[in-house]
């Protein structure tokens, strides 16, 4: 004999029911990252935090530095997290108060040489690397130091001219900081940009491009490369050899920041926290190439790893408010204007 349910128990099963479907069905929050960080090697991280957050409908884009830089002033409405390696940059925006200041365990403890009044925050180790095609070895030395770079394109030009590749300074918010920097380590830089001229060195916006010219054929030595970019690469183009320099190698630090007009600032800061975590530092450290941070991280990409492998050699970039002196138009326009007499001196 079937048993009925009492009139005023079934009403209320059937209210139970629709408002757990209702629940179930509320739309996930948006979240917009505009990011300077290429999605094929992001995409463990970004994936992770899709399966920690469900209720996050995150909206990633990749674009250029400079284009990052100008979305956080003149997009509308404003991303949520902003997220670049032009660190100088990154850095002015949050010195204008375009950031919102956080308060989070993982905030509390991350390093402090690793951000700036808890606001901004590196959350990657990134060697900067040269590149070379495996058969340049068999027409000469590849460099393996600053020095050993220059000797070849001031003895080697006419082989070399046309061949070499590096970021332009002026189109690239990263080229510029990267030879910022080494214009404080290698006694000889403007030596070494009169080379990068003399062969007629092409100056490319992004690793990629970079790479892509090295697996095709077109270059044969890349300098100042994104040590992130070039490792995945290097799996898959054989042809391709990474070298970090043996002299001193920079390394720079990814920055994120949550945007202070974000549309969706709980999901913002949920985002950062994520990047921040164990749980997110070890997908960076052991899924992707970009090195975590955090010292309880195990894994073939991490800071601590990097330092036992290179030691004394790394020059991390420093997070701190002097990377403000290299966004000073006037210091900027000077640096450039060199630059150009540099590379491109009169006849």
């Amino acid at each position: 004999m079937k048993r009925r349910l009492a009139p005023g128990l079934a009403l209320s099963l059937i209210l139970s029911l629709g408002l757990a479907g209702a629940a179930s069905a509320q739309p996930a929050t948006p979240l917009v990252v505009e990011a300077a960080l290429d999605r094929e090697v992001v995409t463990p991280l970004l994936d992770a935090f899709r399966d920690a957050h469900p209720e996050i409908a995150l909206d990633f884009r990749d674009r250029s530095t400079l284009e990052v830089d100008d979305l956080v002033e003149s997009a509308d409405p404003p991303p949520d997290v902003v997220i670049s390696s032009a660190m100088p940059w990154q850095m002015a925006r949050v010195n204008e108060g375009r950031a919102r200041r956080l308060d989070s365990a993982e905030v509390r403890h991350w390093p402090d040489w690793a951000k700036w009044r808890d606001e901004v925050f590196g959350f990657t180790f990134e060697p900067i690397v040269m590149a070379y095609r495996l058969d340049l070895s068999r027409r000469m030395l590849p460099p393996l130091t600053h020095a050993d770079l220059h000797t070849l394109l001031t003895t080697e030009r006419e082989s070399l001219t046309g061949k070499v590749t590096s970021y332009s300074p002026l189109g690239s918010g990263v080229g510029y900081t990267l030879f910022q920097q080494d214009a404080r380590y290698t006694p000889r830089f403007w030596d070494l940009v009169a080379g990068m001229g003399g062969v007629e060195a092409q100056l490319e916006n992004s690793t990629r491009a970079m790479l892509e010219g090295l697996s095709d054929g077109r270059y044969w030595l890349g300098y100042n490369l994104l040590g992130s970019y070039a490792m995945v690469w290097a799996q898959d183009h054989p042809e391709v050899i990474v070298q970090v320099p043996q002299d001193y190698a920079l390394v720079l630090m990814r920055m994120a920041f949550v945007h202070r007009d974000a549309p969706h600032p709980a999901a913002a800061e949920t985002f950062v926290d994520f990047l921040l975590s164990h749980a997110g530092q070890r997908v960076l450290g052991g899924e992707t190439p970009l090195f975590s941070v955090r010292p309880d991280v195990i894994g073939p990409y991490t800071a601590q790893r990097l330092r036992d492998q290179v030691g004394e050699r790394l020059y991390p970039i420093p997070l701190n408010a002097s990377l403000l002196a290299f966004v000073d138009p006037q210091r900027r326009d000077a640096f450039l204007a060199r630059w150009r007499r540099e590379f491109t001196p009169d006849d």
